[in-house]
């Protein structure tokens, strides 16, 4: 055994090393990746064929994490790992969208890549170190890869830019964005930052290219010392270029003079088809059967490029629209009428439905993975319903993109709520359309449901997704609000969020080599423009937030107590608060933040809701000489009654303070039972006892 290794250090004190030969030696590319005391194991194995009839990569990325990384056992009744959680999904999505570009477009056999966290330092995020992890791997096999690539985490903590910080420093964080990239381009960002300009984040991109380059050439010496592998040889395609010169010769002015007339999504998909059908009653009935899946391919090629050149060259999009300009908006607030929050917003031919529910401590989410343990008051749901697009697919949960996609509405929208929000929130987006960017979509809906919920959020956020067409000549147009055809036969797509006042999150793919920052700055100046005039449309129907909330939304208060005080709130067994629950209609949650008690309250009934804070009020009064209260006589002695002043606290009224008669026996004077009003005159300071008096409420007759 001799294992290879490389360390990367860049005096940051943050080494790298990279090891391979020492544990999955089966594997086509392995590497342990160690930062710390984090290990991550990368493994890359690939098919040497590719299935019949397929036609695009099937590459698979799963990163998990291993709980006994971080010395726990599975909090699940198998207490295994299991399916992987929305955490490794969007670690997942993250190392995908940076590699996938990069293998041969004609490469077509399955690949897979599995990345596990074996050990984990509780001061190091592996999200910024999996993409480094899983490149070397890569590069170690045989496939057709035009890497390597890297990936960091760039933050700006304390007014300073910092690759992979700690989790220690995250918390201080105006910007926090995942970059990857190869040695010439960036090619995919995501992350979320406080309201900054265009100019800071192309600044903080540049600041993670830079380091990227750095390990791109220490990745290439770790290549070097194993030995590179020749590539392999592989062919996933048939090619017949008589063909396709004859479909491009036949269908392209067709296609061409079909994409410049603007039509609805519909019309133009069949227009399209009938051009292909066309092909086909030219073709032989013997040729048509060897040959219509070659034809289909060539047509969409054709297609493609028929489409991209008439934006270059008529700066005109599918739909009629010029480059910059944004589809018809219209919106509605308050469409669902019991919904705690709600809004339906509609853009061109994608349609968004939010509804928010507010909730108490009870309805917190558990986590329970190995860097995420824990609880979280505010999540997003996002759904795409297979109806969104006219399509008939069996509904089977979420998927990876729905993930990802409401994960960047969740970032954004998180920057609206208030620091001290005592509610748990739940936002969801039900896609009802869907013809190009339904995530953006969610993000103006989820905003607009925010407001009208009543919760005191700090202003509305939209969002906008670009992107871009380019040629080998120089030429390319960036286009505002991108359809779906668009997406598809685009070299970008780049989803952008912000306030008035600046960005809030983003995402971006690049499909494309060479996209200089000119261009991106031209873009986020571009999508500026967009996402402010998108929310304005919003602010024409909601800009700020309801009065009050609904008649059934669940008011909540919130009241810090000393520590000591907890126990007579809960009572025996639970007793007391179980009690004040059941009679006042509350739920009532209590957690200890700071050596403080949080009690919080919650109902529908703000009747209620008063009657219980009252209640607990009165627990945790610290008696005051001097004050009045009102007390129940609790029981009756030959010398006098004990009187519990406040909840749980009695005190002695003796026979010789009820009145200013004097009395000879107890006998007759009050029972077990009555209200009474008493002044507290004095607390012992040694015994803590308490001395009431109810004669002191009373006028002294004259003749006494």
């Amino acid at each position: 055994m001799n294992p290879i290794t490389q360390t990367l250090d860049f005096g940051d004190g943050k080494a790298i090393t990279l090891e391979t030969g020492k544990i999955a030696k089966q594997a086509h590319g392995s590497v342990v990746l160690r930062q710390g005391n984090t290990m991550i194991l990368a493994t890359v194995v690939a098919a040497k064929d590719a299935k019949p009839g397929t036609d695009f990569l099937p590459l698979s990325v799963d990163y998990q994490e291993k709980f006994a990384a971080v010395g726990r056992i599975p909090g699940s009744f198998m207490k295994r790992e299991a399916r992987l959680s929305d955490y490794e999904i969007l670690i997942s999505r993250i190392v995908d969208r940076a590699i996938r570009p990069l293998f041969a477009d004609d490469y077509h056999a399955d690949i897979q890549v599995n990345l596990w966290l074996l050990s984990s330092d509780p001061n190091i995020k592996p999200d910024a170190l999996v993409g480094l992890a899983s490149s070397a791997a890569i590069c170690l096999t045989d496939l057709p890869f035009n890497g390597p690539i890297s990936e960091v985490r760039v933050a700006k903590i304390d007014g300073q830019l910092v690759i992979n910080p700690f989790i220690s420093d995250l918390e201080r964080a105006t910007l926090e964005f995942i970059v990857a990239g190869n040695a010439k381009d960036i090619n995919m960002v995501e992350g979320e930052c406080n309201e900054i300009g265009e100019e800071e984040m192309i600044e903080a991109m540049k600041f993670a290219h830079a380091h990227i380059k750095k390990q791109i050439i220490e990745i290439e010496k770790f290549v070097e010392k194993v030995g590179k592998k020749p590539t392999r040889e592989y062919k996933h395609e048939e090619s017949d270029e008589e063909l396709a010169k004859l479909v491009h010769e036949f269908a392209y002015q067709k296609l061409y003079d079909i994409a410049k007339i603007p039509t609805g999504k519909d019309e133009r998909s069949s227009k399209f088809d009938a051009v292909f059908e066309e092909y086909k009653a030219t073709l032989s009935e013997e040729d048509l059967a060897a040959k219509a899946g070659l034809a289909k391919k060539y047509f969409s090629k054709t297609k493609k490029e028929a489409i991209r050149t008439m934006v270059l060259h008529e700066r005109s999009r599918l739909d009629g629209r010029k480059l910059d300009q944004v589809r018809q908006i219209w919106c509605e607030p308050n469409y669902l009428p019991m919904a705690h929050g709600s809004s339906l917003f509609t853009r061109g031919e994608t349609q968004a439905l939010a509804s928010v529910t507010l909730g108490s401590k009870l309805d917190e989410q558990l986590l329970d993975s190995p860097m995420n343990q824990g609880y979280s008051r505010y999540f997003l749901h996002y759904n795409f319903p297979a109806f969104s697009t006219g399509e008939v697919k069996p509904n089977r949960g979420p998927g990876r993109r729905e993930i990802g996609h409401g994960n960047l509405a969740q970032r954004s929208l998180k920057r609206m709520l208030p620091i001290d929000n005592p509610y748990t929130v739940r936002i969801v987006s039900d896609i009802l359309e869907s013809n190009g960017s339904s995530s953006m979509a969610t993000v103006c809906a989820g905003s607009m449901a925010l407001m009208d919920s009543g919760l005191p959020v700090s202003g509305g956020v939209s969002g906008i997704a670009m992107g871009m067409i380019s040629n080998s000549k120089g030429e390319y147009a960036i286009l505002s609000d991108i359809l779906g055809d668009e997406d598809h036969i685009g070299d970008m797509d780049f989803k952008v969020t912000g306030t008035a006042n600046g960005i809030v999150g983003c995402q971006m793919d690049i499909k494309v080599d060479g996209l200089s920052y000119d261009v991106l700055v031209e873009a986020l100046k571009q999508a500026r423009e967009g996402r402010l005039h998108i929310l304005g449309e919003m602010n024409k129907a909601i800009d700020k937030p309801a009065a009050d909330f609904k008649p059934f939304t669940p008011r909540m208060e919130m009241m810090e107590v000393d520590t000591e005080f907890i126990g007579a709130i809960i009572g025996p067994g639970g007793k007391i608060i179980q009690q004040m629950q059941k009679d006042t209609g509350t739920v009532i949650t209590i957690t200890e933040k700071d050596n403080k008690g949080i009690v919080a309250v919650s109902s529908a009934n703000n009747e209620g809701l008063q009657a219980a804070m009252r209640k607990i009020r009165a627990i945790v009064a610290v008696p005051v000489i001097g004050e009045v209260y009102d007390g129940v006589v609790k029981s009756i002695m030959p010398f006098g009654a004990f009187v519990e002043y406040l909840p749980g606290k009695d005190g002695l009224l003796h026979i010789s303070e009820i009145m200013w008669k004097r009395l000879e026996t107890m006998d007759g004077v009050m029972n077990v039972g009555d209200k009474i009003q008493v002044k507290l005159l004095d607390i012992d300071s040694k015994t803590g006892k308490v001395k009431l008096s109810r004669k002191a409420l009373i006028e002294k007759p004259a003749q006494q």
